[in-house]
């Protein structure tokens, strides 16, 4: 189980945190947990403010091949796919490669990118249908801090079982004291959070022994 960076070349798009703290209601958070158009695509007080393909996965497909020394023909599940922008470029920069995603987002579903129709399954992280050791690879990235405790340790549990020691997670945290009253002014749908350490320890509770890293928002 390591830290890696695998989301580096990712750009960061400006966020204003105060306008969101200012803004930010229960019911702006309730509704952002519902997943719908207004979290992927109304205004940027309620989720992405719009959330559209402009290719910026493909250096982060490009190093998720490289990392897990991915070729044609292996399975890899991205959990919390969302309209599967990831999932077209994994198959965009490794032809042959059988790239699927899961998401809870029916909205999601329904607005995906038109090459990976048929490759996204509607469900929970928490309940992956799949076999044990179906996958080469399974990454959930800026997902699953969206469950609860409990959840959380049990959608960990469900990827070690698919590509045991072959996962890769992104999960919110911070380092300070400062970084953590920043993005709590932020965060909409985080159920979970906590310092590097703490995550640690819940990966070993968990007995997931992929890879992981953070979001952390500066």
């Amino acid at each position: 189980m390591n830290e890696v960076h695998l989301l580096a070349k990712l750009p960061r798009g400006k966020r204003n945190v105060n306008a969101r703290a200012t803004a930010k209601t229960e019911e702006h958070i309730r509704i952002s947990r519902e997943y719908g158009q207004i979290y992927f695509d109304g205004p940027r007080e309620y989720g992405y403010g719009g959330y559209r393909y402009d290719g910026r996965w493909i250096p982060v497909a490009e190093d998720i091949v490289k990392h897990f020394d991915l070729k044609a023909g292996d399975r890899v599940l991205d959990v919390g796919c969302a309209k599967g922008f990831l999932v077209k470029d994994l198959l965009k920069v490794c032809p042959g490669l059988e790239v699927f995603g899961l998401d809870v987002s029916e909205y999601a579903m329904m607005h995906c990118e038109p090459e990976v129709v048929g490759r996204l399954h509607l469900g929970n992280a928490v309940r992956l249908p799949f076999p044990d050791g179906s996958f080469k690879a399974v990454i959930s990235l800026n997902t699953l801090h969206n469950l609860e405790r409990a959840e959380l340790i049990t959608a960990l549990r469900e990827m070690e079982r698919l590509a045991p020691g072959r996962g890769f997670v992104q999960v919110d945290s911070y380092r300070t004291p400062e970084q953590k009253a920043v993005f709590e002014e932020w965060v909409l749908t985080a159920k979970f959070h906590d310092y590097p350490d703490g995550w640690r320890k819940l990966f070993q509770e968990a007995g997931y022994t992929g890879d992981y890293d953070w979001t952390i928002i500066e």
